[in-house]
């Protein structure tokens, strides 16, 4: 298998800790979003929405990072990223969609750049809007953790929405969001950050962290 990301990229970041959590061996190819490589036409010719991730596995691509989690999930079902049953994978799916649906398409590179590019607003109007659209996220994940979580975020087994919440805590860090409101998602985030398979998916150990 081949993954296609980029280091800081939070929906690869996701792929990652999947691909670890389930102990499969991948190559990287990183993808530069800085630099515009996604555009570029070799990249286009694989994934014609010049986004990342995208993995390649057995002579197939897959993007978008749910549908590459699920698709690792029931193709290995080792370690399963959903529960057994019918409404607790609703339950999953819809904490994960909170992260991968409200909270980081608002917060991607490419509507940060159109608020700098477009807008004109400045790296701290950048990170209030960050901040803003974070906090409300985690709120309801927060709220979701308190109904239905234990050790994680739904119950006691690691699922695919803990694997969303993980790089989401990372990028809430990165623009100083204040996360004392949220002490069950912070102790989830270091359960997690803690275990040899997320240490390995982090952004400073991805292949092109800069």
């Amino acid at each position: 298998m081949v993954l296609y990301g980029y280091w800081r990229s939070s929906a690869a970041y996701r792929v990652r800790l999947a691909l670890g959590w389930k102990q499969l061996e991948y190559e990287q190819v990183p993808i530069d979003l800085r630099t515009g490589v996604q555009s570029a036409a070799a990249y286009r010719g694989l994934n014609p929405q010049g986004l990342v991730p995208m993995l390649t596995a057995d002579g197939v691509s897959i993007t978008q990072s749910l549908a590459i989690m699920e698709f690792l999930d029931e193709t290995h079902p080792e370690r399963p990223l959903l529960p057994g049953d019918a409404l607790g994978r609703a339950r999953v799916r819809a904490a994960a969609q909170i992260v991968a649906c409200d909270i980081h398409p608002l917060n991607n590179l490419r509507v940060l750049r159109y608020l700098g590019d477009s807008l004109r607003q400045g790296q701290a109007e950048k990170d209030e809007w960050a901040r803003h659209w974070i906090v409300s996220g985690l709120t309801a994940l927060e709220a979701f953790a308190a109904a239905h979580g234990g050790r994680f975020l739904y119950g006691d087994a690691v699922t695919m929405a803990d694997l969303c919440l993980v790089p989401q805590m990372y990028n809430a860090r990165r623009v100083e969001t204040d996360l004392t409101d949220f002490p069950m998602l912070c102790a989830i985030d270091a359960r997690l950050c803690a275990e040899a398979f997320a240490v390995a998916a982090h952004p400073d150990a991805a292949a092109g962290a800069a």
